[in-house]
């Protein structure tokens, strides 16, 4: 690996991102809402490996290359594509609501600082281990097939997860309620913590040589936004005004899955 080597992946894919949060601002404004930041949160990632596998063509070993873009580029569709299903004819998101009304100024301008260009810093940095790994010599070894197997144990986390949420939501008796089903009765955010098992994965993959080790705090960032950053926070502070939710919390772990103290109850409240 070469210092230019890597200044090309980290180029490319920082002009990847700004291109998906350039195509994304635009689409806010014809959507009438910036939560559509959200959707494009997978595509900032996949963008990012893709436009770095580009640029540094020759460099590195051509199966960890094509293994960490199908690991990145894979995780990054599924979640922009079930987040954009999900989010298809909702208003602005409350969260953004209530950030933008403490605006100064111009309300797309303080986005474009606060939402947008943050979020492009986060994804470039949560980047580092494909950056790095891509153009990273040697052959792929056994820590490879471990951060596989977590990659593909947080993929099945998220996506199953999510499916469980969307089924049990399209049934209006359990609308106001709290999922404690499928894989919600072990872990009250199970596509949480599957996302950060694929950054582990991802992580692991590009620490089977040293240089790789080095970016061992992006999945470090990556979990912590996920706890305590917008994700487990937000969405607790959320949910523990449902009716049930502090018995379904006090019997269920926040995040690591274990079985639950005791069966779930037989209602759904």
């Amino acid at each position: 690996m070469t210092l230019a080597d890597l200044g090309r992946a980290g180029a490319a894919a920082a002009v990847a991102i700004v291109l998906v949060l350039a195509v994304t601002f635009a689409s806010s404004r014809v959507a009438g809402r910036h939560s559509v930041i959200d959707t494009a949160w997978g595509l900032l990632f996949a963008a990012a490996a893709l436009a770095a596998f580009l640029a540094t063509a020759g460099a590195g070993n051509p199966a960890r290359r094509y293994l960490l873009l199908a690991m990145t580029v894979g995780w990054g569709l599924r979640l922009a594509l079930h987040i954009g299903r999900r989010s298809r004819g909702r208003p602005e998101d409350p969260r953004y609501e209530r950030l933008l009304a403490r605006a100064p100024g111009s309300r797309d301008r303080y986005a474009l600082r606060v939402v947008y260009l943050l979020q492009g810093v986060l994804a470039l940095a949560v980047s580092a281990p494909v950056l790095v790994a891509m153009v990273t010599p040697g052959p792929v070894a056994g820590l490879a097939w471990a951060g596989i197997a977590l990659w593909g144990v947080g993929l099945f986390f998220e996506a199953v997860g999510d499916a469980q949420l969307q089924r049990w939501r399209s049934d209006p008796v359990h609308r106001g309620g709290v999922i404690d089903v499928g894989l919600w009765r072990y872990t009250r955010h199970p596509n949480y913590f599957g996302d950060a098992c694929v950054w582990w994965g991802i992580f692991l993959v590009a620490a089977e040589r040293w240089p790789g080790v080095l970016t061992v705090l992006a999945p470090v960032l990556m979990t912590v936004l996920l706890t305590r950053g917008s994700g487990v926070r937000i969405m607790e502070q959320h949910m523990r005004e449902r009716p049930g939710w502090d018995a379904y919390a006090a019997r269920t772990p926040v995040f690591l899955p274990r079985p639950s103290r005791r069966p779930p109850r037989d209602d759904r409240a």
